[in-house]
């Protein structure tokens, strides 16, 4: 495209070229005033990018120790009486979704649809009202209230919108209106989320150009990278250099000793295909009826949401709330807290805390699903129960969001683990594949279209 659009802009040229006698040659001096663009303006756009990174980098290590704190005080109620969260945790769930429904509807889900919807649509109104910095204060506070309360949520994709919000909105500020740069800037600010969020300033550029857009300019703007990197050296510049998960340093055997691969990839695959399945509305068969009561109960759909929760908290040993951070670090030291149920509890707890409608990410918790695959394929011979770790929560990683990139550069990065690149990707990239199978549309673009379709202005 970029060559057709260079040779027309050469064929209007050279016709407007032609020879008139009647044509008088201009003055110098009239040149468009294009080319003596001052450069107050070109620099202008660059602080946007670059200071609005650095604040989204301090916003998201804020949002990081406010998400620790918030759910240690949940682990500390626990310790008083494990069936607390038979109370807790329905009642939360409930007040959650009240709030949302009632007064912060663009709150509601992870973050990540939502700065999809407002890079895709045309409408400055709806930008507006998405990337509002109230709407994204509110998404923040209420992941802290979910954790608090126990929700089985992630902080990671509630960061992307916060990310989006506070670059934009700055940018704005600025005086910023073009529409290439204005979709510049919620990229960058949704990339720069997920780079501080995770310490993996890698990963946050993949993220943008795998996931949160579809355009080749946007894709490989000098001004969105270097944003993106910012947000991912605050982080590295006030934390030091550490993998979330530490240095694990998976490895597989060599030769074709590669089991774990396509066990992963197929487990990943299936059960992210089935996430997606179970969580994205629709209007057919028994989903169909839950997705009903839903919205005509919303408040009681939470509360019983709540309730399923604190029942599988029970029942796995109070191992399903929160991120799963602990049980995940656990399982890739290779000294697990965790048995083989753990999977399907914690996949649950996932399922019913995402369709409670409470705002919350979904990216620790998966792969928390995924590391736990290998207490379960444990069973197969020559198994590295840290490498199955490792690649299980890459695959389903990418089976959940069908971004096998960028599920293979976060887990890298996390762990620190560069000798499994290749076997990380052939594990993604098959297990999107198995998902897409079973679950043919994309989980945030999908969430995406729904969110432009109803609350969308149909003028700009």
């Amino acid at each position: 495209m970029a060559i057709i659009a260079t040779w027309s802009t050469i064929l209007v040229a050279s016709m407007s070229e032609q020879p008139n006698p009647d044509y008088a040659e201009p003055a110098p001096i009239a040149q468009p005033r294009r080319f003596r663009r001052p450069r107050w303006l070109e620099w202008r756009q660059r602080l946007a990018f670059w200071i609005g990174a650095l604040l989204v980098g301090l916003v998201a290590l804020a949002f990081a120790w406010l998400a620790d704190q918030s759910f240690a005080l949940f682990k500390r109620m626990l310790g008083v009486a494990p069936w607390l969260p038979l109370l807790v945790t329905p009642a939360g769930f409930a007040l959650l979704a009240w709030i949302t429904q009632r007064w912060f509807v663009e709150a509601k889900g992870s973050g990540i649809p939502q700065v999809i919807a407002a890079l895709e649509s045309p409408s400055r109104r709806f930008r507006a009202r998405v990337l509002a910095l109230p709407v994204a204060a509110v998404r923040m506070l209420f992941t802290l209230a979910a954790l608090l309360v126990g929700g089985s949520v992630g902080r990671e994709g509630p960061t992307v919108h916060v990310g989006a919000a506070v670059i934009y909105a700055f940018g704005r500020r600025l005086g910023l209106h073009g529409r290439r740069t204005i979709a510049g800037l919620i990229l960058a600010g949704g990339a720069a989320g997920i780079a501080a969020a995770f310490n993996t300033p890698l990963a946050g550029i993949v993220f943008a150009i795998e996931e949160l857009s579809r355009t080749f300019e946007q894709r490989f703007s000098g001004l969105v990278l270097t944003a993106v990197l910012i947000g991912g050296a605050v982080t590295l510049g006030l934390m030091g250099h550490y993998s979330y998960f530490g240095e694990i340093g998976g490895s597989l055997p060599a030769g074709w000793g590669w089991s774990e691969v396509p066990a992963c990839a197929l487990l990943g695959g299936l059960l992210g295909g089935l996430y997606v399945k179970l969580v994205l509305p629709t209007r057919n068969g028994w989903l169909g009826r839950i997705c009903r009561l839903r919205e005509r109960f919303p408040v009681h759909f939470a509360a019983a949401c709540g309730l399923l929760l604190a029942l599988l908290g029970l029942a796995s040993g109070n191992h399903v709330f929160g991120t799963g951070y602990e049980e995940t670090r656990a399982l890739l030291e290779g000294h697990p807290i965790t048995d083989q149920d753990f999977l399907l509890w914690k996949f649950l707890a996932n399922v019913v805390s995402y369709l409670s409608g409470i705002p919350g990410g979904l990216f620790s918790p998966s792969l928390s699903i995924g590391a736990a695959f290998a207490p379960l394929l444990s069973l197969l011979p020559d198994i590295n129960p840290q490498t199955c770790a490792l690649l299980g929560m890459g695959a389903y990683l990418a089976g959940v969001t069908r971004s096998p990139l960028t599920a293979s550069v976060i887990v890298l990065e996390l762990s620190h683990s560069p000798d499994l690149v290749i076997p990380m990707l052939a594990a993604t990239v098959m297990a999107a594949t198995i998902s897409g199978w079973i679950a043919p549309v994309s989980l945030y673009h999908a969430l995406a279209r729904q969110v432009l379709d109803k609350i969308a202005p149909s003028s700009p």
